[in-house]
């Protein structure tokens, strides 16, 4: 086979265990185009480069003794936010970070698997925007447009599988950190139930808002990848149900009742739905019409939702400050936070958990009239780089409202959510759609994006974005 940027997850296991390819010269290949990039996409602010290769030698060894496992010496990457065995976990933080002892369980399952961790990709600096750039790294840049943003927070996820530098990548969704840089990159990013893929050595991140989820080109690869990273930690709180993600992508979703939602949920700030990303959202729906789903415009009954969520993120964001070894380094953005969630911690933290069960039976009310809601995943195309970063605390939340107030209910929920793309704005910007469901409905979402990938094909788009060029593989 040829190596190149397009060889996907599944097509990489697929060579790797047919013998047209080695381990070594797919990682071999990937630490190339990242090096190739890092002074324009600059997706990674970790790469394992003599690990993974020495790694991929004992893939290699054990492919050739008729070893088989489902992603077997195939490179993937993982977001800064994750533990990795050797290497820091800064979590887009500045200041020096030591060296973790142990892999988090999502990487411990990638592991078993059989997938080589080639790097950890950047994020903004604990996961609180929807941007990926900061003093500790520097910009990652959306290989569509360099001069705008991938999204955040796991933007350099996005951007690698974007520019094709590794196939597939985990990010972590908090309010939307999945969705919004699948949306601003062109690709599939599914955020899964709650305890899916498992957040250990936390047993809930950010008080249950965020989880682990995949980002790939197509649906069959972020399928492949969230089946690989499922299961959980003997100390999970959240357990849920086995799915079949790779099964439900080859699967007809069948005849549904889908909710187009364009009403931005309840914010205390303005948020206004782009003309052009509408128009697209819209395309979109007309687009399930005609597959033979019934589209209606409905908007969930989400109600004051947003007072439930400050709370748990920002407890959850002092919880994590609190462990940062150079708290003096962090933007004043994060310390202010961190201050309200020490002061939210009790009563206030209690009543926005208690709430979730509330929220359930209400949106679940909804959901029996519906199986699937149809809504934007941002409210505008990307940004341009640095439009946020310097911004004071206010002014930061007024224009992550603004782009971004579709995604996060869904965290406060643990309920599941697969973005899709939705096309380009004016001047060739990506921007997506979200497809969103209950609790545990994953293959029904993961079905009803295979079912769109295959009518309008999205995946054969690429950036224009020049890489390193691969080798062809004896």
């Amino acid at each position: 086979m040829t190596l190149d940027r397009a060889t996907g997850l599944a097509e990489s296991a697929r060579a790797l265990a047919d013998g047209e390819v080695t381990s070594r010269a797919l990682v071999e290949a990937a630490l190339a185009r990242i090096e190739a990039t890092r002074g324009s996409v600059n997706a990674f602010r970790v790469v394992r480069a003599e690990a993974a290769l020495a790694e991929a030698e004992e893939a290699d060894k054990e492919l050739g003794a008729g070893v088989r496992r489902p992603l077997l010496g195939v490179p993937v990457a993982v977001k800064d936010d994750m533990d990795v065995a050797g290497a820091p976990t800064a979590f887009g933080c500045r200041g020096e970070f030591p060296a973790v002892a142990e892999d988090g369980e999502a990487v411990r399952r990638l592991r078993a698997a059989g997938a080589l961790i080639v790097g950890k990709t950047n994020t903004c600096e604990l996961g609180q925007w929807p941007f990926t750039e900061g003093p500790a790294f520097g910009a990652t840049r959306n290989p569509w447009h360099p001069e705008h943003t991938p999204g955040g927070s796991s933007g350099g996820s996005a951007a690698a599988v974007a520019a094709g530098l590794v196939p597939a990548a985990l990010g972590s969704d908090g309010a939307g950190s999945v969705r919004i840089p699948a949306s601003w990159t062109h690709l599939i990013g599914i955020k899964p139930q709650r305890g899916r893929i498992s957040t250990w050595p936390r047993g809930e991140s950010f008080q249950g808002i965020t989880v682990n989820g995949t980002l790939a080109r197509t649906v069959a690869d972020a399928a492949l990848l969230l089946d690989a990273a499922s299961g959980n930690h003997e100390l999970d709180p959240h357990r849920p149900p086995a799915v079949d993600a790779s099964e439900a992508a080859r699967r007809d979703p069948g005849r549904l009742r889908i909710a187009l939602s364009l009403k931005p949920p309840f914010t205390a700030l303005p948020a206004r739905l782009h003309p052009e990303v509408r128009a697209r959202v819209v395309q979109l729906a007309e687009k399930l019409s005609t597959l033979g789903h019934t589209v209606e415009e409905a908007d969930p009954p989400y109600g004051q939702i947003g007072l439930t969520f400050v709370p748990r993120a920002t407890v959850g964001l002092a919880e994590y400050v609190s462990e940062i070894p150079f708290p003096a380094l962090l933007d004043r953005r994060t310390r202010d936070a961190a201050r309200l969630g020490r002061l939210l911690g009790g009563a206030p933290l209690r009543a926005a958990r208690r709430a979730e069960a509330v929220l359930h039976r209400r949106l679940g009310r909804f959901l029996e009239s519906y199986d699937v809601i149809l809504a934007p995943t941002t409210a505008a195309p990307p940004p341009r780089i640095g439009s946020m970063l310097n911004l004071n605390g206010l002014a930061t939340d007024r224009a992550m409202i603004a782009a971004c107030p579709y995604a996060w209910p869904w965290n406060v929920l643990g309920w599941p959510g697969v973005n899709v793309p939705a096309g380009f704005a004016p001047g060739g910007l990506p921007v997506g759609a979200q497809l969103l469901g209950p609790a545990d409905s994953e293959p029904l979402l993961i079905s009803l994006a295979a079912q769109l990938e295959a009518d309008l094909r999205w995946h054969e788009a690429w950036p224009p974005l020049a890489v390193a060029s691969d080798s062809p593989a004896a």
